[in-house]
């Protein structure tokens, strides 16, 4: 039996996050800041978006935006949120650290995995950073994570199909592969098909082709990616 699709909508806003549920996600990943990529998000705002959109909310843990190579005090930090967000009721976080190299830290990767547990645990686009994808997915699953987060490396979600669909392959269902990063209305259905992907990720922000509504865009997504 096929497994089912997940969509869980990136929200930076609480206005986001309420729109999320009547739309038909599935989870949220709360941060602030995606004009960069995406930050960790406000202690106010992580606590609302648990309490008020009815979703388990995986909140971002990204200290700043210059990479993914983290100082001690940039871990320490990551520590100090990712407690912050067990005791208010996250359902799981989203992190990535690399090494200089381009490789993925898998010390303390692993060491906020356990951190973490029993919350759930993303690794997120730093995966889109390295030099090589099969070591990389190797050494994420190696580490505990649940899911990686990724473009496939590419630009976005449709340019990175092919390596998305590699991953898939490859992860043979040790780790999920999340599709995220320019995920569209106008392209979920090709993506979901050249990829094979059960898990995606999307912002769907007000740009976006579509209805006016955030609730109605993530609606008419999902029913794409149900149907692709």
């Amino acid at each position: 039996m096929s497994q089912p699709i997940v969509f869980e909508l990136c929200a930076e806003s609480l206005e986001a996050c309420l729109s999320a549920r009547p739309g038909g996600a599935d989870r949220i990943e709360l941060c602030s800041t995606l004009s960069v990529g995406g930050l960790t998000p406000s202690h106010e705002l992580l606590e609302h978006a648990i309490h008020r959109s009815g979703l388990p909310v995986h909140v971002l843990l990204r200290p700043h935006a210059d990479g993914f190579v983290y100082s001690a005090s940039d871990f320490a930090s990551i520590c100090a949120e990712l407690k912050h967000a067990q005791r208010v009721g996250a359902a799981g976080v989203v992190l990535g650290v690399l090494n200089t190299d381009r490789t993925v830290d898998t010390m303390r990767t692993r060491a906020l995995v356990e951190l973490a547990a029993p919350m759930e645990v993303t690794f997120h686009r730093a995966f889109d950073d390295v030099l090589d994808f099969d070591r990389a997915l190797e050494d994420v699953i190696t580490t505990g994570c649940h899911r990686i987060l990724t473009s496939g490396g590419a630009p976005d979600v449709l340019a990175g199909a092919d390596t998305l669909a590699h991953l898939v392959t490859r992860a043979a269902e040790r780790i999920s592969i999340a599709a995220g990063g320019g995920l569209r209305l106008s392209n979920a259905e090709e993506v979901r098909r050249r990829t094979g992907a059960q898990h995606f990720h999307g912002s769907l922000q007000a740009e976006e082709e579509g209805p006016p509504l955030l609730a109605d865009r993530i609606r008419a997504l999902v029913d794409i990616l149900h149907e692709a």
